[in-house]
């Protein structure tokens, strides 16, 4: 069959690790969490949650919001492996192309949980990063984070596209693949149809101060990406394409937040589907931003997405000035 969507890179579980007693600094420039060194920190709670990740989030989201959905992705043969590959047919995610590899461990990273803010100590496992043969080429392909061990595979994905111009190839960096920047990963930006990053990712992957985010969209998108999203916090997201450059404010929360994993995953997935499902990119957008609303309401990226019609009513509700006006 051909699949809607095809998400592409690693898959986790996390650990939610919720803290009572720490506190935030800002002693050095940045947001830095603190907690007491060489001693027993206390905390809340833990709370495990599978077959998660970038790739993983997307993918279940597009599900949830009516499009057939496979996840390409590798497990070791362990225990933890067994239970993401479960949870993710579970979350009705195809899983035929998903490679478990004997030896080796499936990832499992920590979320260090202090307020609705969090910090997540990872660590990608090597795998035999490529590209299963699909019967036919997919609508789209979301490619996100993987593994520092999968630079090559990176050409791969893009000689992929390149061949099969039909396949629109969604990318939205992990950490590993915005320190290579634009020249390092220059054909998977030449193959992009569509961009997903925060201001600070931006800045980073063209090495660049630029402050004004029209400007560094209009960067990235002479990159090669036909339509370029960059969010900005609690600024609000932004959006330029063929149409021109807008801004999406955040949807107003519901509830103080609970969690904000997931929550940049669900903006651009959810985007994603709806442009797949024909409505403008702007429009597009507008839904992103509401189930990222919804994301944050809960603990783990998936535990709050949304259906297509769930979604819709949330913006039949919405406030008279959430919508997207021309940016300047």
């Amino acid at each position: 069959m051909q699949y809607d969507f095809v998400a592409i890179g690693d898959i986790t579980t996390d650990a939610f690790i919720k803290l009572k007693d720490a506190e935030e600094l800002m002693d050095h420039g940045v947001r830095e969490l603190c907690v007491r060194f060489g001693d027993k920190v206390p905390y809340e709670s833990v709370t495990e949650i599978r077959a998660v990740g970038n790739a993983a989030n997307a993918a279940v989201s597009a599900h949830r919001i009516g499009l057939s959905s496979a996840f390409v992705t590798w497990i070791g043969d362990d225990e933890n492996g067994a239970h993401c590959l479960e949870t993710l047919r579970t979350q009705g995610v195809a899983d035929e192309y998903v490679t478990k590899e004997n030896g080796k461990k499936t990832n499992y990273h920590y979320v260090l949980m202090y307020g609705p803010e969090r910090t997540i100590l990872i660590k990608h496992e090597s795998y035999d990063y490529h590209l299963p043969v699909f019967a036919e080429p997919p609508k789209y392909l979301y490619f996100s984070s993987i593994s520092e061990t999968a630079k090559d595979f990176h050409h791969e994905v893009a000689a992929y596209c390149a061949a099969h111009p039909e396949t629109k190839l969604v990318f939205q960096p992990g950490t590993f693949q915005i320190k290579l920047g634009a020249e390092e990963l220059k054909d998977i930006y030449a193959v992009t149809a569509i961009f997903f990053c925060n201001k600070e990712e931006a800045q980073t992957i063209l090495k660049s101060t630029e402050e004004d985010v029209k400007k560094l969209m209009e960067s990235l998108r002479a990159l090669g990406p036909k339509i370029v999203v960059v969010t900005d916090g609690p600024k609000g997201s932004n959006i330029l394409d063929d149409d021109g450059a807008w801004h999406v404010p955040m949807y107003p929360d519901p509830a103080p937040p609970v969690s904000r994993t997931g929550a940049g995953d669900a903006t651009a997935s959810t985007t994603v589907a709806f442009i797949e499902l024909g409505l403008p990119s702007r429009e597009a957008l507008l839904r992103g931003v509401i189930n990222a609303a919804s994301v944050v309401q809960g603990v783990g990226a998936q535990t709050k997405l949304m259906s297509r019609d769930e979604i819709e009513q949330w913006y039949a509700n919405r406030p008279a000035d959430f919508n997207a006006t021309p940016l300047d």
